[in-house]
């Protein structure tokens, strides 16, 4: 019998698991394939935490692998002594949050560690700022983000709020993987834990105090008072955004915020969009319906555990809704922050604006025009947080001022340590208010940079290899691009290879050789010609592999052609 198999008849007769557990894995007894899939393997608890498809088995998320994840972080918390400052814990929208979220709650009770668990849904960044008010060792989200409806996650938060690195990752994920006897893991009773003082619930407290601090961060608020009656159009996309997104914008005075209807009640099965990405331009269907009943100015979006924002601004020469990526809002709210702050006389002489490697080099120029160090990180923003971490802790002589991914995530302030879209909400609408009163459009103003600092483009390419078969593709890709590197890209000539994984940097030229200077990590970058770029690597919670580019064109034609050029010349690297 295969171990699989194995596994399969454990989970069906042992009495660890309960007995709804017990009646799904029956009803597909017989089909090989499906059990193979739910058994071949442990879902991972890797950097990330963990994210997979609700059900039952051991390559699924259900209450028993997130009982394991949290017994393995409750191991970790207890050899640091930290069982006293205790956890915070949110959930999103998704199915099973709730109890997956209160499942992680009781595991950690019982082995006498204390949680703070939100009353209801919050978002992500709340979460991050909720352990350091607290001052928690430690905090959970569960939340896929935005993958599909059959999905959900598990995501781990140290006591400076960012999402876990290393060498603290790998000891907790060494912990968990460690663990192999479901029956082993402690839980106990939601009233035994109330009264041990072990169970604690949170809200409105941290929601205030999450409002106020983003309210602070407000560089020009006379020009939201005289642009109050700009038309916002928003939707949480049946997430966990609408309270903050709403009750910041109310604070802030924005008297036109209108809400698309049909997509502003929390939901797990998404059934307007399927898939909640604010990537994806099926989700802004009807908020452009909206946007041109009202004749809106900015449409936003949140994903449902809203820590990325989607955004169309207008092209005033057209009136068309124009959708920016990640890149494009990302590198605008940097030059705002960066540009008011320097009117203002607020720009310190140390500032420093962080983004992940896979993001635009615009960012690079922005952060050069206002005398700003330009940090370059790892794909996550985990690493983004790490960097303030360190700015604080002195081992970098840094003021952190802006931070971005180009997945349409970015953190303005240091009160999380994650990319925030409520804040980013808050400082694009600011930024819509001051260029409105110089006749501008995000999108007008958007033009204005692409003159000021060169037509900067950026694309990526997922390419999904599902089961074992396409994790072994997946590999092979990368594989042969270590062997046979990338000379030239649609007739760019590479200029630096890096691979950080073997941690290498390779002069093309020269052919001389040095550290990349960052972490290791599965992932091929290529310097090219022109201040253009390439990178590809695995992705850490989906069964793809990820090709990304950055390209830089004389004007918008070029940019466009050059664009296609490249789309078409990347995927043929995932064939």
């Amino acid at each position: 019998m295969n171990d699989f198999m194995k596994e399969y008849e454990y989970w069906c007769t042992c009495e660890t698991f309960d007995e709804e557990t017990r009646k799904e894995l029956l009803s597909i007894k017989g089909d090989e394939n499906e059990i193979k899939d739910r058994f071949f393997k442990n879902l991972e608890f890797g950097t990330g935490g963990l994210r997979g498809v609700i059900g039952a088995g051991t390559n699924r998320m259900n209450i028993y692998t997130v009982r394991k994840a949290s017994q393995g972080l409750a191991d970790i918390i207890n050899s640091k002594g930290g069982a006293d400052k205790g956890v915070a814990i949110a959930y999103d929208s998704r199915h099973m949050s709730i109890e997956f979220s209160r499942e992680a709650a009781l595991t950690l009770n019982a082995n006498g560690i204390k949680t703070y668990r939100f009353e209801s849904l919050r978002p992500t960044p709340e979460l991050s700022f909720a352990l350091r008010t607290l001052g928690c060792i430690a905090g959970i989200v569960v939340t896929a983000s935005h993958n599909p409806p059959e999905y959900n996650g598990y995501k781990v938060y140290w006591e400076d709020g960012a999402q876990i690195t290393a060498p603290l990752d790998d000891e907790i994920i060494g912990r968990v993987n460690s663990i192999t006897d479901f029956s082993t893991l402690k839980t106990m009773s939601l009233e035994e834990a109330e009264k041990k003082g072990l169970y604690n619930t949170i809200g409105k407290e941290i929601d205030d105090k999450y409002i106020d601090t983003l309210e602070k961060l407000v560089l020009r608020p006379e020009c939201i008072k005289a642009a109050s009656d700009m038309k916002i159009v928003y939707t949480p996309l049946h997430g966990t955004g609408l309270m903050p997104v709403k009750r910041i914008l109310d604070r802030l005075g924005f008297k036109n915020v209108y809400v698309v209807p049909e997509q502003e009640k929390p939901d797990g099965d998404f059934p307007t969009v399927g898939y909640p990405n604010p990537e994806d331009a099926n989700v802004y269907k009807l908020a452009l319906t909206l946007a041109k009943k009202v004749d809106a100015d900015l449409i936003l979006a949140t994903d449902p555990d809203a820590d990325r924002l989607g955004v169309y601004a207008k092209d005033s020469r057209t009136g068309e809704y124009i959708p920016f990526t990640g890149n494009m809002s990302g590198t605008l709210l940097c030059e705002y922050e960066l540009s008011t702050r320097k009117e203002l006389g607020k720009l310190p002489d140390n500032g420093a604006v962080v983004k992940t490697i896979v993001s635009s080099n615009m960012c690079d120029r922005v952060a050069a025009a206002y005398n700003c160090d330009l940090i370059e990180v790892l794909t996550g923003f985990k690493f983004i947080g790490e960097q303030i971490k360190w700015f604080e802790q002195g081992k970098k002589n840094n003021t952190y001022l802006f931070g971005y991914e180009e997945s349409y995530g970015c953190l303005i302030g240091t009160h999380a340590r994650d990319k925030d879209a409520i804040v980013a909400v808050m400082a694009l609408c600011e930024a819509a208010s001051y260029y409105r009163q110089k006749g501008l459009t995000l999108y007008d103003q958007m033009l204005a940079m692409y003159e000021k600092y060169g037509y900067y483009m950026e694309g990526a390419v997922s390419v999904t290899l599902k089961g074992v078969d396409g994790a072994e593709r997946i590999k092979a890709i990368l594989d042969n691009l270590r062997k046979n590197p990338l000379e030239n890209l649609a007739g760019a000539k590479v200029i630096e290879s890096r691979d950080y994984l073997n941690d290498i940097s390779v002069d093309s030229a020269t052919g001389a050789k040095k550290p990349t200077g960052l972490p290791k990590s599965n992932v091929l970058y290529y310097v090219l010609e022109n201040d253009q770029w390439c990178c590809m690597r695995p992705s850490g919670t989906e069964p793809k592999i990820k090709f990304y580019f950055g390209i830089r064109g004389k004007s918008m034609e070029d940019a466009k052609a050059l664009y296609e050029l490249f789309d078409k010349e990347i995927r043929k690297l995932g064939e």
